[in-house]
């Protein structure tokens, strides 16, 4: 078993079950990793079966941290899915929420009954566009906890028929614009015909933060601001970004050659001010470049750096790189935050 195939579990495994990634970040089985799901070890990289041995100490339930295990520090990360921002309607202030959603790393699903409409979706980025009617739209979409609706068509009939399917959905977040009066009259016939009052009240309506928004892209900047601010009070799980999955899997030898293989840096912990949080991730790739960011300045320089290096030098075991941020070293990068970082490097 390789690195590569623990990811690949990742990707697909049942996104509903408790997941986690374990990695032994000190000591004589440091880089020794494990999938554990639903409570059950599933499988495991390392040369003595250290976690088949340890692994009943281990509970779930927990955020993403690093614990201790038979002595030695592990990186306990809890995988949550893919965030997904579904949109109904595809008029004008759709168009930059499907922009800024995916600037800010949702898979962004657009629903939408007119076909121009519909091709204007697509041409702004979202990864999957339906043109449909919306209630037969919706009856694919299952939803779950890390999926955001947003309900901007163009009447009120078809918010009706919008909410009342999704109100049956799993969901973080439902917002729905329209007036108060509106929304209101909404909400009393869909109580009427047997929907979930206690649902319907959690509905973010008037949509977005009050931010005085009047353009459509002020009021997209307020809806999205309102469904980040919705994600970063429930950080159960931590992101696995689809786009570093992919590459991890993606095989780039051939004959001729070999993958020199790439770095994968996750932030596994910080303290005082540090511009990224735990879990962040970054993938550093044998030609120089890299996906995602774990924050930009001196910090990613250094940990790009040093993953160079390692797949240069062709260094198999993981390391922690500790990168200090604290006030006088700050001041000397000319940076404003400071604090402490450990940054988990692995070598895939």
């Amino acid at each position: 078993m390789t690195r590569t195939d623990i990811y690949k579990l990742i990707s697909n495994t049942n996104d509903n079950l408790e997941n986690y990634i374990l990695t032994v970040i000190d000591g004589e089985n440091t880089g020794a990793k494990a999938f554990y799901s639903d409570g059950k070890l599933i499988q495991e990289l390392s040369e003595n079966g250290f976690f088949e041995k340890n692994i009943g100490v281990f509970k779930n339930e927990r955020d993403s941290e690093i614990i201790t295990i038979a002595g030695q520090k592990v990186y306990a990360e809890k995988i949550g899915h893919e965030h997904k921002l579904v949109i109904c309607g595809a008029g004008h202030v759709s168009i930059p929420i499907i922009k800024i959603g995916k600037m800010t790393g949702f898979t962004v699903v657009c629903i939408e009954d007119r076909p121009m409409f519909a091709n204007d979706a697509r041409n702004a980025g979202a990864d999957q566009v339906i043109c449909d009617n919306f209630v037969n739209a919706l009856e694919k979409i299952p939803g779950d906890d890390d999926t955001y609706f947003v309900i901007v068509t163009r009447g009120h009939r078809s918010d009706q028929e919008c909410l009342k399917s999704i109100a049956e959905k799993k969901h973080a977040y439902i917002g729905l614009m329209g007036s108060r009066r509106r929304v209101a009259i909404v909400k009393e016939q869909l109580v009427s015909e047997g929907s979930s009052r206690e649902v319907l009240d959690r509905v973010y309506t008037p949509i977005g933060l009050d931010i005085g928004a009047e353009t459509p892209e002020e009021i997209a900047v307020a809806v999205m601001a309102e469904i980040i601010k919705v994600k970063r009070q429930d950080e159960r799980k931590t992101d696995f970004p689809k786009e570093i999955l992919e590459v991890i899997m993606r095989d780039n030898s051939s004959e001729n050659c070999e993958d020199p293989g790439k770095v994968l840096a996750t932030i596994v912990s910080r303290k005082g001010s540090a511009p990224r949080e735990v879990g962040t991730k970054m993938l550093i790739l044998p030609d120089g470049g890299c996906i995602g960011t774990i924050g930009g300045g001196c910090v990613e320089a250094e940990v790009m750096r040093r993953g160079r290096e390692m797949i240069m030098e062709n260094e198999t075991e993981a390391i922690i790189q500790h990168i200090d941020l604290t006030a006088d070293a700050a001041a000397e990068e000319g940076m404003v935050c400071g604090g402490v970082l450990e940054v988990l490097m692995e070598k895939i």
